[in-house]
């Protein structure tokens, strides 16, 4: 635990190593949503599940000028971190 909050399974501060276009925004958002991941035990993968297809939805409706709940704006901010993490590491392969 770090000032206790769940151990995340990637610290942090090597991920910004790591990945250095990811913003302190989303790095609170990664943070947030694996804590929360985590937390869910058995239900873990149809959250993660909802959570990506819902910032997919929701990313889709905020393009288009809808609204998100708060929610969405987290997920859709998570969406992003894990992008670029993915685009960083296919560059160098």
């Amino acid at each position: 635990m770090w000032g206790g909050v769940m151990r995340l399974p990637v610290d942090p501060e090597r991920l910004r190593g790591e990945f250095p276009d990811l913003s302190d925004d989303d790095l609170a958002a990664y943070r947030q949503v694996t804590e929360t991941v985590l937390a869910k035990s058995q239900e873990r993968p149809l959250f993660m599940r909802e959570v990506l297809d819902g910032a997919r939805k929701a990313r889709e409706r905020l393009q288009k000028g809808g609204a998100l709940s708060g929610p969405e704006h987290l997920w859709v901010r998570y969406l992003g971190a894990v992008e670029k993490m993915q685009r960083s590491t296919a560059k160098r392969r």
